[in-house]
């Protein structure tokens, strides 16, 4: 067993037991110019300078800490939400995409390529290459590409190419794979615009580091909000590991604040409709990085079922796995049910339609007892527009 004291990576993208790079060798000159270079880019003053002004003037950041009254009443406890639905392109996956492609310009690319789930990341990375008037096409599942229309017609209407993937179950891991296709296939022009803390180092790391703005902010409005300097519990939803990376990121090395991650449980854990990968994965290798997956006893992967579609996946970062194996994050599985039970109660106590994502977040209210005393912060890292024609279906109007 490797050991290691920081939850940060180690030179070979390691932590712990989780990551690496495991590419095909058509891609390895990317991936070894990546890993090289991103460091050195990320903390040259210049892009930091560019990367900072995007984030506040384009983007909209700081987003708010909204300390939700009713929600906290319901609950007897203390409910702060860090409102990520809040930033341009309503989720936080603009604060990654727009950090990386500063970095894909500096390295002198002009076709980025993209995988999306929800569509989230796709709408946020057509929206930097437009800013930027580079080449944009997403590869969606196409099951995705119908349950999330909205999102695909705003990254046409952005002048993205949308790939529906016909493959798998046709969701979020077959539009990784149809994605690192591409990538093998135009390896030299090819930027790969990853969404999530997944893929091959340094992917886990540049993702968690551009996305712990998020926490960074936190480390200074919770405070002004509460009164003390560290809340008692940061909670988070899990797919990839994107949003959770982020707003756990300042907290990693501070033992005193519990983080709790909501993964996708789907129809229940024990019905094979599921994609909680820490409830059920084992260790395997997937998109280029040793993880938890879901797998079954030779090895193959598992299709993964979510009501959502950016927590349809079949395995979980590096770092999230890091975080598990150390008892560092505390997971749990939160079905469909509940997840779309919280959407509507945050509707209906906060006017906050929250992402359905998001919403297996917020579900962990009802699963952890917390006290009067307690001052939780739940990472909400979207808005529950694109997901209208589910909730209503689901849950009625």
């Amino acid at each position: 067993m490797k050991t290691q004291t920081s939850f940060h990576p180690d030179e070979k993208g390691f932590y712990g037991d989780f990551g690496g790079a495991y590419v095909p060798e058509m891609l390895y000159p990317n991936v070894k110019e990546l890993q090289e270079k991103y460091l050195d880019i990320l903390e040259d003053s210049a892009f930091r300078e560019e990367y900072r002004r995007l984030l506040n003037d384009y983007a909209g950041r700081p987003t708010p800490l909204y300390p939700a009254a009713r929600l906290s009443s319901h609950y007897g406890t203390h409910v702060y939400l860090k409102r990520e639905d809040l930033t341009h392109t309503g989720a936080h996956k603009i604060n990654n995409a727009l950090g990386q492609i500063l970095l894909a310009q500096r390295l002198g690319k002009r076709r980025i390529i993209a995988e999306t789930g929800a569509g989230q990341h796709g709408v946020a990375t057509a929206t930097v290459c437009a800013r930027m008037g580079m080449s944009c096409t997403v590869y969606m599942g196409a099951l995705d590409v119908q349950r999330q229309r909205p999102n695909v017609e705003r990254m046409k209407l952005l002048g993205a190419t949308v790939v529906p993937v016909h493959s798998g179950n046709q969701t979020l891991k077959d539009a990784v794979n149809e994605a690192l296709r591409d990538w093998i296939t135009h390896p030299e022009e090819t930027y790969y615009l990853i969404g999530s803390t997944v893929g091959p180092h340094p992917y886990p790391d540049l993702v968690a580091r551009l996305q712990s703005v998020i926490s960074e902010e936190l480390l200074w409005q919770f405070p002004r909000q509460s009164g003390r300097d560290l809340p008692d519990a940061v909670l988070a939803c899990v797919g990839g590991g994107s949003n959770a990376s982020g707003v756990f990121y300042h907290y990693l090395d501070k033992p005193q604040v519990r983080l709790l991650a909501a993964e996708a449980g789907g129809q229940g854990v024990a019905t094979g409709h599921t994609a909680a990968t820490i409830a059920l994965g084992r260790t395997g290798i997937l998109h280029g990085c040793r993880s938890y997956v879901i797998q079954d006893d030779d090895g193959q992967i598992t299709e993964p079922y979510s009501v959502s579609a950016g927590l349809d996946y079949p395995g979980i970062g590096p770092l999230l796995s890091h975080l598990h194996a150390t008892g560092r994050a505390a997971f749990y599985a939160v079905t469909d049910d509940e997840a779309l039970a919280a959407t509507r109660l945050l509707a209906r106590l906060e006017g906050i339609i929250p992402a359905l994502e998001s919403a297996h977040a917020l579900a962990l209210l009802e699963k952890i007892p917390f006290t009067a005393d307690d001052h939780i912060i739940i990472n909400l890292s979207g808005r529950g527009d694109k997901d209208m024609e589910t909730i209503l279906k689901h849950i009625g109007e």
